[in-house]
């Protein structure tokens, strides 16, 4: 399938990652989550979510944080999957699940009201684990598990923690679209690519690989423009918006609903 990226440009070029040894993944979700929850692999940001759990947000001093790496979310027969960066502090870090408790307005119940709207998600919010959320054909991870300082993960903890998101998909066998929310996300997902496959040109249709999409914020434009780039058989491949106009909430849903279409 075709791979395009667009940001300030669109351009061509090869991702060239050294391949890693096959890893034995555990043989369900579950047995995912359990590896997940309990990983130390990545020793700044295990610090960095204990200090934030210990230290907490005074809005929500009364919550017992979750302060652990954060598994994905949702249905195991997806066809979708949407990638994210990495949990919030004081969202997913404090909650335990993917793009919840951001907030009134914040990045989970964003997403989540584009979930609903595209028939994914049974309710337009995302507060907490006991919220009666119910995914259906989609499937929410992150790149990395652990919410990182400034929101900025190190090139070395993505490429360790690409570990899970490489175990999730094993156990998700109906995947088919992978929406990328970002550009880590982006770059994440086509790291995990090369370590199945020969290095990836973007613009090329390696086959048998999953097609991503992606959804971004875009700071370049102040007038509410977005930008779309096709597929060579005519389908979008990305899309970029500035959110101060509110058009990415119509990028975001378009693109998700795109995924239910391909």
């Amino acid at each position: 399938m075709t791979f395009l990226l667009v940001g300030r440009q669109s351009y061509h070029c090869s991702v060239k990652t050294k391949k890693s040894p096959r890893f034995r993944h555990p043989s369900s979700l579950s047995a995912v989550a359990s590896t997940i929850i309990g990983c130390e692999r990545c020793p700044r940001l295990r610090a960095y979510c204990r200090g934030v759990a210990e230290t907490k947000r005074a809005a929500y001093r009364d919550w017992t944080y979750w302060g652990r790496p954060v598994p994905g979310f949702g249905d195991p027969q997806a066809r979708v999957l949407i990638l994210g960066l990495a949990p919030a502090a004081h969202g997913a870090n404090r909650t335990g699940r993917v793009f919840t408790g951001d907030g009134v307005g914040g990045s989970g119940d964003f997403l989540m009201a584009a979930l609903h709207r595209a028939g994914y998600a049974n309710r337009n919010t995302s507060e907490r684990p006991d919220d009666g959320l119910v995914l259906t054909g989609a499937y929410i991870a992150a790149a990395v598990r652990c919410a990182p300082p400034q929101n900025t993960p190190t090139p070395e903890e993505i490429t360790t923690c690409l570990r899970h998101l490489d175990a999730e998909l094993a156990c998700l066998p109906q995947v088919d679209t992978v929406v990328a929310l970002g550009r880590i996300a982006w770059d994440a997902w086509l790291q995990l690519l090369a370590r199945h496959t020969a290095p990836v040109r973007l613009g090329a249709s390696p086959g048998g690989l999953l097609s991503p999409l992606t959804s971004e914020h875009q700071h370049g434009h102040g007038d509410g423009r977005h930008v779309r780039r096709g597929l060579p058989d005519g389908r979008p491949a990305a899309l970029t918006t500035d959110r101060r106009r509110g058009g990415q909430s119509e990028s975001m849903e378009s693109t998700i609903a795109m995924g239910a279409r391909t």
